[in-house]
């Protein structure tokens, strides 16, 4: 089976009309993945729910004076705005749903080889702040979840949203058994990049066929030398030639090839993957929903039950 991680929360959040943040798409996903494809009745994939972890989880990763201003709305007004978000204990409850999604994704992943959440990547979340739409780092929260698990000794954050995972960098920084590897669009949020463990920063409009042919390399690379018993992998889509907030020139076909090159890896080389949606920014949400789809296609195409397997 193919565990697919989703709660409703995840678009229940009101924000200002013609808000930046496409909100719907979660719903939108689900829906399509639920209905219109029918999926669930080919025995291939299995929904799951996550339950809300507890703020004071975040407090060894992020600054305890952090989230409890965070969570008991005391933040300045100058640091809200810089997350981008208006507070609301709706924000809250969907950011705690949200990162126990990602780690649920990871267990699932355990056992099953893969799992892929239907949110996360919020990757711009850093030890005391929040930025660009991240209130907390469920990649880093994750990672270091993984890292509690049997058998797991390092664990690489492969990154392909478009736009660097700052946030990340410098929470991981410290921690040679979490590898940060970032795929991103040089001339893009964030304007500060801090270093990654591997950072690939591509040229503004980017083709397909450019874009895999340089990241499978380096991604061979950085599998051989580093040869992470665990991956977290965002599937950002806002590597689209059409996406509102990206630079690249890449194709639906090439989102697809991104996700099946890294899924391909994880599979013949036993590695278990958890794979979070990640970024994709449209006015018009339902848009994004066929971006998105991607990488369920491409985790059917690899993961065939017969083929899936226990670490």
């Amino acid at each position: 089976m193919l565990p697919l991680v989703y709660h409703p929360i995840y678009s229940q959040l009101d924000l200002p009309e013609g808000h930046r943040y496409p909100i719907t798409k979660y719903r939108l996903l689900y829906d399509y993945l639920n209905c219109e494809l029918n999926i669930t009745n080919r025995a291939i994939t299995a929904f799951h729910q996550p339950i809300p972890i507890e703020a004071h989880e975040l407090k060894s990763l992020h600054c305890p004076d952090y989230i409890e201003a965070l969570v008991n709305n005391s933040l300045p007004a100058a640091k809200m705005r810089r997350i981008g978000f208006p507070w609301s204990q709706q924000l809250i409850d969907r950011t705690l749903m949200s990162a126990a999604g990602t780690r649920l994704t990871v267990d699932l992943a355990f056992e099953h080889g893969i799992g892929i959440h239907l949110s996360g990547g919020y990757h711009h979340a850093h030890h005391d702040f929040g930025s660009g739409f991240c209130l907390i780092n469920d990649l880093a929260f994750a990672a270091r979840h993984a890292l509690t698990l049997d058998g797991i000794e390092k664990v690489m954050i492969i990154d392909c949203d478009v736009h660097q995972g700052d946030g990340t960098a410098t929470l991981l920084a410290d921690e040679p058994n979490i590898i940060t590897f970032s795929v991103h669009c040089d001339k893009n949020f964030p304007a500060r990049k801090p270093d990654s463990d591997i950072d690939l920063a591509l040229p503004k409009s980017t083709t397909t066929n450019e874009y895999i042919e340089t990241f499978e390399s380096i991604l061979n690379l950085a599998l051989a030398q580093h040869q992470p018993d665990f991956i977290l992998y965002d599937a950002g889509v806002d590597i689209h030639k059409d996406d509102e907030l990206g630079y690249f020139d890449i194709s639906l076909n090439g989102i697809f090839e991104r996700d099946r090159l890294v899924l391909n890896h994880c599979h013949s080389d036993r590695i278990p993957i958890a794979a979070v949606v990640g970024g994709g920014y449209r006015k018009d949400h339902q848009q994004l929903i066929k971006l998105h789809t991607q990488l369920v296609h491409a985790a059917i195409a690899v993961y065939q039950p017969e083929r899936m397997f226990r670490p």
